[in-house]
């Protein structure tokens, strides 16, 4: 028969772990790098993995099948080989498309992204909103059903813009972009050039994921000061909303880099900022 200090001597110790969070963010490219900014200073202790679809990118020049057909499965692949605590889909083009798909389909928690109309309409003063987005964004019925609901007497212009993404990405790579190509995608936001400033456009809404990676520019272009309307920080607040606040110090988080073409990101500097200080592997 066992003695007591037997037993207790077969007693295994157990030690409680903490496992970190992991948040997916999925965009076609590098746009959303802008999302994943504002939600790691938000969630600072989780593990990132972002995941830029640059074998497919742009999705704007994809039809809602083929990006429909694109996005729900590989999203399926990646839930399985990464197990996510939750998704964002740090894309207004896909989101438009596939999140209620990939809420059928799938259990995790998922966070889209969609042109925020409803506050640039709600701050505008002089009740003239452009939003800039790609041409399937603005041609989406998705988008001019939020302008029915929530232009609150506002006058929208809808600008779809073929190149602006592109150049976001090269901009990012350490390519070089023009003022006068930007300028080019931009002029068509501003109404009102001939009238009393209080009638002219005063909010515009980036409705592209890759636009803030140029705000900078895009502010010292503009023909005179509005207001950009960015839904990365609101993003942020509904994936602490879902998932709590920090749990911890970040001193265990760690973040991953994939492109579904198989090439290796060779940004680190540029991309560290973006990732909170991590270098991305």
């Amino acid at each position: 028969m066992p003695t007591r200090s037997d037993t207790k001597a077969n007693v295994k110790s157990t030690t409680l772990v903490n496992i970190p969070t992991t948040i997916l963010v999925f965009d076609s490219g590098l746009g959303g790098l802008t999302v994943l900014r504002e939600v790691v200073r938000a969630r600072d202790d989780a593990h990132y993995l972002y995941v830029a679809d640059d074998a497919f990118f742009p999705y704007g020049h994809h039809s809602e099948e083929e990006i429909v057909s694109r996005v729900v499965p590989l999203i399926g692949e990646l839930i399985s080989a990464h197990r996510p605590d939750l998704v964002v889909i740090a894309c207004n083009t896909a989101s438009t498309l596939v999140m209620p798909h990939l809420r059928e389909r799938y259990s995790v928690p998922f966070v889209g992204t969609v042109p925020a109309i409803k506050p640039a309409c709600a701050a505008s003063q002089t009740k003239r909103v452009s939003v800039l987005g790609t041409k399937g964004t603005v041609q989406r019925e998705y988008t001019r059903g939020l302008i029915r609901d929530f232009a609150q007497g506002c006058e929208v212009t809808l600008v779809g813009s073929a190149e602006l993404a592109a150049l976001a990405e090269t901009a990012l790579s350490g390519g070089t972009v023009s003022d006068e190509a930007i300028l080019a995608e931009l002029e068509p936001c501003f109404v009102g050039a001939g009238e009393d400033t209080s009638k002219r456009t005063d909010t515009i809404v980036l409705a592209c994921t890759h636009y803030p990676l140029l705000l900078d520019r895009l502010n010292r272009l503009a023909p005179w000061p509005v207001d950009w309307i960015d839904p990365a920080p609101a993003i942020a607040r509904r994936v602490v909303n879902l998932l709590g606040e920090p749990a911890g110090d970040n001193s265990g988080s760690a973040a991953r880099m994939i492109f579904t073409s198989g090439r290796e990101h060779r940004l680190n500097a540029a991309l560290v900022p973006f990732f909170g200080g991590r270098v991305p592997a």
